[in-house]
């Protein structure tokens, strides 16, 4: 009678063991059942928890240390995260002594598959991913590093570029929508001045100089790599400058829009210019601006 009663006693513990850990984890194991049951049960770090805080921590630092670019990139592996265990592990989150070389591998598999991700694209997600696992390791939430057998390479990709041709196409372009030509001409500042889009948004009218020279010239750093940078400026990017000059309220010389605007407004502004090219914010690092352009195009930009 007495055996039975301490069973009795031993089965609600574990029970109770049981539902403590699902409560915690919502992932049981034999081993955390027993652990807690013996007293040997910890708060276990949750891997959507950890990447929470980690982009909270992040977004104070935007602006100062990080770019709003590499926060946005955080948000969005962590929202691709979510999603995938939700839908392959039927939980909301789950703890990070849980992770497997196989939960890196299926996640990868979900972004190729389910979201048709090309190689690329899944690199530059597993980047911020890996770097939230080191954060666990370097605090001591994670003792295994599910990465450790994980390879992924980048591939080679061809930066396009536009010709001279297609430039004065996209000058020479008439727009219905205020926005489109806004987004145009941004881009053909940014042409002929080589600043990426991220330092054309930068730029304030303290960046404009006039130098020993007599000329009008761009002097900031850019942001990437915080090297200097001093760029004279082209009558092209000038009329720009003139024509958006005291429209920006914020302080910045130019009115620019979010990156994901500028991102797909500059492919409408191609496609309706007849330019057949997937043309991105990248192909302005990519192309000759040293050509002059005639009057009557300069008069459009100004316009």
């Amino acid at each position: 009678l007495e055996g039975n009663r301490m069973l009795d006693k031993i089965r609600v513990g574990v029970n109770k063991a049981y539902q403590d850990v699902f409560d915690r984890d919502t992932y049981v194991t034999a081993e955390k059942v027993r652990n807690e049951y013996l007293g040997m049960g910890m708060n276990h770090k949750t891997l959507l928890a950890v990447f929470r805080q980690h982009n909270e921590d992040y977004a104070k630092l935007v602006g100062k240390m990080k770019s709003q670019r590499s926060y946005w990139k955080y948000c969005v592996v962590y929202k691709h995260l979510s999603e995938f265990i939700r839908t392959w592990y039927k939980v909301e989150d789950i703890a990070l002594k849980e992770l497997a070389p196989a939960f890196i591998t299926d996640f990868e598999l979900f972004l190729r598959v389910e979201k048709g991700h090309c190689t690329n694209t899944v690199w530059s997600y597993m980047m911020p991913f890996r770097s939230i696992i080191f954060t666990a390791i370097n605090n001591g939430w994670l003792q295994r590093d599910p990465f450790y057998a994980y390879h992924i390479t980048k591939e080679e990709t061809k930066r396009g570029y536009l010709t001279k041709e297609e430039i004065t196409q996209m000058i020479n372009g008439t727009f219905k929508k205020k926005r489109f030509e806004l987004i145009r001409d941004l881009f053909i500042f940014c042409t002929f001045t080589g600043l990426s889009w991220r330092d054309m948004a930068n730029l304030t009218e303290e960046n404009l100089q006039i130098s020993f020279d007599g000329h009008l010239w761009i002097k900031t750093s850019r942001q990437k790599t915080g090297v200097a940078t001093n760029i004279r400026l082209l009558d092209v990017a000038k009329h720009i400058i003139d024509k958006y000059k005291g429209v920006s309220k914020d302080g910045k010389l130019l009115p620019v829009p979010c990156y994901n605007i500028c991102k797909y407004g500059i492919k409408q502004v191609a496609k309706q210019c007849g330019i057949n090219k997937n043309v991105t914010w990248h192909h302005v690092r990519h192309i000759n601006s040293s050509y002059s352009l005639k009057t009557r195009n300069l008069q459009r930009l100004s316009a």
